[in-house]
């Protein structure tokens, strides 16, 4: 497939949802810059991996957390590419910190989680929009969370910050039309390794199981189904802003009743 050579920036694209959402772009034309802010190693191996299909991307190192850092990526991907067409909000961080243990959370963590979950999309859309704007038909894809939905996930101040990035959601679409689309994707239980790290190898699989049994459709969600989403948005989505899309087999709908015997 081809898309006439359009450019994404995807952030935090090293691994998880940003690094399956390079490739499938990349598996239908697109060109990618992928980003990371450490872990250039992992970033490289997704850009050969793209390169070893046939598809085009580089790597920036860039930490999006940092004002500056942002307009240097949306530079060097215009640098490399001469056109943007796409940026995929991918970067996110968090404290895991249960939710009734508010002195586990300082200021300092809230203005870390904030910068990088919230700040870090706006800066990327600030510094994007005249190259989306001329480019016509572009999009912001969101990767948010239904913490930001549910008031639930790893820490109060991760479910906040997604509650802030869906709320900048729609005032981003409201604004930006008609040149660009704006939209987020919300998934729930992520199967991988930044749960897996953040909750330990037995509170994952209790949660894992629980989302098995619980959830209307009875399942979890995996960061290349996350990427399809990403890809609807980008590609095909023309007359679809300001959604805020739950990919969470029904999570939000609340626990699903059991199966009769």
């Amino acid at each position: 497939m081809t898309n006439g050579g359009r450019v994404v920036i995807i952030t935090g694209s090293s691994s998880g949802i940003g690094k399956a959402s390079a490739i499938l772009l990349a598996s239908q034309g697109w060109r990618v810059v992928v980003n990371c802010s450490s872990s250039v190693a992992a970033a490289n191996a997704v850009v050969d991996e793209i390169k070893t299909n046939g598809g085009q991307a580089i790597v920036v190192q860039a930490d999006v957390g940092k004002d500056e850092e942002c307009k240097k990526l949306v530079d060097k991907a215009i640098e490399a590419f001469g056109r943007l067409d796409a940026v995929v909000n991918n970067a996110g961080t968090t404290k895991f910190n249960a939710h009734t243990n508010l002195r586990g959370l300082s200021t300092e963590d809230f203005l870390r989680i904030y910068s990088v979950n919230v700040v870090a999309p706006y800066n990327m859309v600030k510094y994007a929009e005249p190259h989306l704007r001329s480019a016509g038909n572009a999009a912001v894809v969101m990767v948010s969370s239904i913490a930001g939905v549910m008031g639930v996930g790893s820490s109060i101040a991760y479910a906040a910050s997604k509650g802030a990035l869906n709320t900048m959601t729609l005032s981003l679409a409201r604004n930006l039309g008609p040149e660009i689309r704006v939209n987020a994707v919300c998934p729930g239980f992520i199967e991988g390794e930044w749960l897996r790290n953040g909750l330990g190898d037995k509170a994952y699989e209790a949660a894992r199981n629980n989302y098995i049994s619980t959830t209307p459709l009875r399942a979890t969600v995996t960061a290349e189904e996350v990427a399809e989403c990403v890809a609807f948005f980008c590609s095909s989505a023309s007359k679809v802003t300001g959604e805020v899309m739950m990919i969470d087999a029904g999570t939000h709908l609340g626990s699903a009743p059991a199966k009769a015997r």
